[in-house]
This record gives structure tokens, C-alpha cells and sequence, in this order.
């Protein structure tokens, strides 16, 4: 199917756990929030890999390492190894050490994960601005006690010309209480102080997508997430296909406004959806019929009527949308359709 002009979410008559080889799962959003599994998700992951899909866990969040995440996804009743978990920090890592010399030093503004994922790639993670021969600044997530401190430490030596790089520019991080500041909000405290540009690894940029592959071996992989400026994002960088769960960041207007490159391949309610087929999206007269739903524009607004479950209706909706989008966004009024779908 052709990504790069999608004007509707397209349906599967398998489901998706067999009609592809390795779902790339997001964590933050998608498997928990806060630390807490998101509902369905762990019954659902035990099915898909039962069924024969190999699961790996994408995450732009460097805080942790790759065993601790494991370990988590373990205790929840979520089987994983180490080598199953890709992260922004292990992406960032590598981008480092093909810029740096082996053994440079790095000054690591983040989290244990950053720390263990230089140490791999035989660079050394320090803690001063001040220190000799510094090679690079690395930023990453580092969890909502990270020292304020730590970010004038990143500007000193950005400032004294010291390569930047972070590992991701994700603004929000789902947490237990709500939505918390991510670790790109930090890395703009650091640009507003210097002036100055990061390299970035995470998702959607390419270096993330390259450490995925290089570490999964996917042929036929599904990108799963809950943000279209990233997860979603980077399965169209990729130009690989995506699921959309409606469990984390994005919620129905975002989705309707999407241009093309965040409008995914497929839209569900949560991870159960790896274990179904997806319904098609069909013309009807002037609108787009899915389920008991028909969504259309008229008078500069989306109206939808029907009944039925209310995912179909907004894969309806999507679809009447990005039609009328082309390649923007879409500018109709979306709020009366939305309410009476009410996701």
C-alpha cells in the first residue's frame, strides 16, 4: 500500500499479528503509563507473540537501560530479554561514536540508560563540563528529579563549541498522575541558553529507525504507537506500516488534522487491535462509510451519522478528513462530529 498519499486508514482481513512478522511497539503510552500496565495490554502482547509475532520495544525514553525495561515488561506479566528493547540512548550512542574517537568522553546530561549505552559503544560518560578532551554532550530524559544544574553543565560546554547531541525531542512523557514535560522540553531550556542545534537520534529521525532494524532483523515489520509526531512519524520516514492506539498522547482531533506523514495505517481503540483484522473504510455517495458510520464535508465542517463502535466512526471520519486535507491539514470543524463519538 502507498503511505505517502494516504486519504483513509486501510483495513486488513488477517490480523495484524499475522499479517506481520515483528510489532515495534512504543512503551510510554502504549504498553504503560506511569509504570502501570494500560489495560488489555498484557493479554493482548501475550497473545500476539503466541500467535507468532516477535515483539520488540521501540522507546524514545534514554532514562532506563535495555534490562531494566525488560525486567518491567517482565514483572507485568510482559516475558522480555534485554535484546528486545531498542532505545533512543542506544541510537544516540551510536550516532556519537561514528562522530568521536573511541574512547572520547561524553558529558551525560540524563539517566542511567545513556550511561550503559556509551559504555557500549566504548565511549566514556562523565559528568563535568570541566573535564579534559570532552568529545560530546549527550541529553536525554532523566526522569522529573533531574537537577536543574545539569542543564547550565550542558550549556557551558555547548557553548565552548562541544558537539550536541540528544536523544530525543519528544515535548511530554505519559506518566501516572497525567502528561508530564518529556525530555524535549529540556533540551529547549538547553538551545534558549546556547543558541545552538542538537543532533537528534530518537524517533522519527533516521537513526532510530536504522538501530531498530540493525537490532530486530524485522522483514515485514508494524510500527504500534501513541504519537503521531513520532512513532507515527517514523514509520513513514521508514515507509513502514503503523498502527495508531488511542491509549497515550493522541486523541481524535490530532488525528483528523494530520498531514500525511502522521496519518497512520491503522487506528484502534488499544492493543487488542494487533489481534484483529481492521475494517474497511469505503466510498458512500459524497462521504466514507465504516461499520454503522458515515462521515462527510459539508458547510466547512465534518458530519458524521450512525451508530455503532466508535473507532469505526472515526476511521470514518479519517477518512473524510485527509480527503479533504490532500497533503495538509485538515481545517474543517471537527468538534460536533467528534461529540458524538465521544473517544
Amino acid at each position: 500500500m502507498t503511505r505517502r498519499s494516504r486519504t483513509s486508514p486501510a483495513g486488513s482481513e488477517r490480523s495484524l499479528h499475522r499479517a506481520y512478522d515483528t510489532a515495534l511497539l512504543d512503551l510510554d503510552g502504549v504498553v504503560y503509563a506511569g509504570g502501570e500496565a494500560i489495560a488489555h495490554a498484557v493479554e493482548s502482547l501475550e497473545a500476539a507473540r503466541d500467535g507468532g509475532m516477535h515483539l520488540a520495544y521501540v522507546t524514545n525514553n534514554a532514562l532506563r537501560t535495555p534490562d531494566a525495561v525488560a525486567a518491567h515488561l517482565s514483572e507485568l506479566g510482559i516475558p522480555t530479554g534485554a535484546d528486545d528493547v531498542i532505545t533512543s540512548a542506544q541510537a544516540v550512542a551510536r550516532l556519537i561514536s561514528e562522530q568521536v574517537e573511541p574512547g572520547a568522553k561524553v558529558l551525560v546530561i540524563g539517566g542511567e540508560g545513556l550511561r550503559v549505552a556509551l559504555r557500549e559503544r566504548g565511549l566514556v560518560p562523565v559528568e563535568s563540563a570541566d573535564e579534559a578532551g570532552l568529545a560530546a554532550v549527550v541529553q536525554g530524559y532523566g526522569g522529573p528529579e533531574l537537577p536543574w544544574g545539569r542543564f547550565a553543565e550542558a550549556s557551558f560546554a555547548i557553548r565552548r563549541g562541544v558537539p550536541w547531541f540528544a536523544s530525543n525531542t519528544d515535548l511530554t512523557i505519559p506518566q501516572a498522575r497525567g502528561i508530564g514535560p518529556g525530555n524535549g522540553a529540556a533540551v529547549e531550556v538547553v538551545r534558549i541558553a546556547t543558541g545552538a542545534e542538537p543532533q537528534v537520534a530518537g524517533k522519527p529521525l533516521p537513526p532510530m529507525h536504522r538501530e531498530t532494524v540493525l537490532r530486530t532483523g524485522a522483514r515485514r515489520p508494524l510500527v504500534v504507537g501513541d504519537r503521531l509526531d513520532t512513532d507515527i512519524e517514523g514509520a513513514f520516514n521508514g515507509d513502514v506500516d503503523s498502527l495508531l492506539v488511542l491509549t497515550g498522547i493522541a486523541d481524535g482531533a490530532q488525528l483528523l488534522r494530520a498531514e500525511p506523514r502522521h496519518r497512520p495505517t491503522y487506528v484502534d481503540r488499544d492493543l487488542r487491535g494487533l489481534l484483529t483484522g481492521q475494517p474497511e473504510v469505503e466510498p458512500a455517495g459524497d462521504g466514507f462509510r465504516c461499520g454503522g458510520w458515515t462521515a462527510a464535508a459539508a458547510d466547512g465542517a465534518l458530519r458524521l451519522e450512525g451508530a455503532g463502535d466508535p473507532v469505526d466512526g472515526l476511521r470514518a471520519l479519517c477518512a473524510a478528513a485527509w480527503t479533504a486535507a490532500g497533503d495538509g491539514s485538515c481545517r474543517l470543524d471537527t468538534a460536533a462530529a467528534l461529540d458524538r463519538i465521544r473517544l
